[in-house]
């Protein structure tokens, strides 16, 4: 039964947490228009052709994570932010900064 309580629980985090991202990122590939920005190992060369959402429903089917990752991957991202303003979250680096915090964060939640 708790199974059953994740998984429809699930859909709707991912669907909140990629909505938001998808917000951020869109805001920060206008503001780059207007204000370069540095580029970080994170960046890619082109955009992904991949959703947020789907990228994140894709990480949750396959890496087993509990919800309270995704959580704690978003606080993350929030952190980065906070203490590196210069390299905000864009289309080019959203991808490979959210698996690196869904990573670490399965680390630290679900590795006992």
């Amino acid at each position: 039964m708790a199974e059953l309580e994740i998984t429809s629980v699930m859909p709707k985090l991912i669907t909140f947490l990629s909505s938001l991202l998808q917000r951020v990122a869109d805001s920060n590939d206008l503001n780059s228009l207007l204000h370069p920005q540095k580029v970080s190992a994170f960046h890619g060369l082109t955009r992904p052709n991949i959703s947020i959402q789907s990228y994140l429903e894709r990480i949750f089917k396959y890496a087993n994570c509990s919800p309270s990752c995704f959580v704690v991957a978003y606080v993350y991202l929030d952190r980065f932010v906070q203490r590196q303003p210069s390299l905000p979250i864009n289309s080019f680096n959203v991808h490979r900064l959210l698996i690196t915090s869904v990573m670490v964060a399965a680390k630290f939640m679900d590795d006992m």
